[in-house]
């Protein structure tokens, strides 16, 4: 499943944006049991799009608890979901 930051054809600086926001949750979310997801995740927005640094990050998300993804994922979809309410006031 690729979802978010490892969607195809995404503008760079776009991915960079939610890798960045995705590595955040992981580390305040996870903790240490996430160090490796978020390491991967940083390798990946640093190599910009390099498609095996990003298979890789995904790959080690998905290896993270079922409760934790379940809690990242919310907050990553909330957070880059429009809020309607905002843009038309």
């Amino acid at each position: 499943m690729t979802w978010g930051p490892f969607l195809p054809g995404l503008d760079p600086a776009e991915r960079k944006a939610r890798l960045r926001s995705l590595r955040a949750l992981v580390k305040v979310m996870t903790g240490s049991r996430g160090a490796d997801v978020e390491f991967a995740i940083l390798r990946a927005e640093i190599s910009g799009d390099d498609s095996a640094m990003l298979a890789e990050a995904e790959a080690t998300f998905g290896r993270l608890g079922t409760v934790d993804q379940r809690r990242v994922l919310a907050s990553f979809a909330s957070l880059h979901s429009p809020n309607l309410k905002v843009i038309h006031g």
